[in-house]
């Protein structure tokens, strides 16, 4: 009996301290499904955030041609080069 005469009542520590515990604990669990979300969309999707978009073999063309890098010859016969491999079946 002696033992529970002295007993300070510690548990206000433990009242004030759960609460916390429980704000951080869903903060953490709300902060990796964000995360997982994002980062599993932007690769199955194909979206890279933060990235430019991939220029397509035919923007790249048309850039190259646009600014000077190649004539009207290698233009039309990249193009048709173009065209003709993505007729074929795989």
């Amino acid at each position: 009996m002696g033992t529970v005469m002295y007993w300070d009542g510690g548990g206000w520590t433990w009242m004030a301290f759960m609460p916390l515990l429980w704000i951080v604990l869903i903060g953490v669990v709300v902060w990796a499904v964000v995360r997982l979300t994002q980062h599993a969309t932007g690769r199955d999707s194909g979206l890279d955030h933060g990235r430019p978009p991939r220029e397509t073999p035919e923007e790249i063309l048309d850039r190259r041609f646009a600014s000077g890098e190649i004539d009207a010859d290698a233009y039309t016969q990249a193009r048709e080069r173009l065209a003709a491999h993505k007729s074929r079946p795989r």
